[in-house]
């Protein structure tokens, strides 16, 4: 896939060696094959989509309690991203920006985040509304939103007397 600069951005000569490594831990399935198409912003009544959540994390455990959280967040690798660009002019105006002061998807590591309405959970597949990704996009990881996420209460004395 090829990009086209617009007036005023500029890339890195060379990025540095990888220092990190990921693992895959699943496949996000949306309507969108093109970038034109796909949202910028996750949407409320966006479509249904599917989160496919591969082994051993499928059925090791790992989507336990999920259910309990009526929206998550998700983390997603966006393996089509140029990821070159230190200045990005938006399509929206002709202005040039740092990087790391727009939300773009076209960062040094394009990690995507959507905080999305769970509808369902069905095995090891998701269903939930409010992605803004490709189809085929490699899932990084699941967490339950932030605002709404409450630990377990630590015990406390007495506890283990009750029952």
């Amino acid at each position: 896939m090829t990009f086209e600069l617009r007036p005023g951005e500029t890339i890195a000569d060379a990025l540095p060696p990888a220092e990190a490594g990921l693992v895959f831990v699943g496949r996000i399935r949306t309507p969108w094959t093109d970038r034109a198409a796909c949202p910028r912003q996750g949407r409320a009544d966006g479509p249904v989509c599917t989160i496919e959540v591969f082994e051993p994390w499928a059925s090791g455990g790992a989507l336990d309690g999920i259910e309990a959280h009526h929206r998550i967040e998700v983390l997603y690798w966006l393996h089509l991203a140029r990821r070159d660009l230190l200045r990005q002019t938006p399509m929206t105006h002709g202005r040039a920006y740092g990087t790391f002061a727009l939300r773009s998807p076209l960062r040094p590591n394009p990690i995507g985040t959507s905080i999305v309405e769970l509808l369902g959970r069905e095995g090891a597949v998701l269903r939930v509304r409010g992605l803004d990704c490709l189809d085929g996009t490699p899932l990084l990881d699941l967490k339950p939103e932030r605002s709404g996420f409450q630990p377990p209460a630590p015990p406390t004395p007495g506890d283990a007397e009750i029952g």
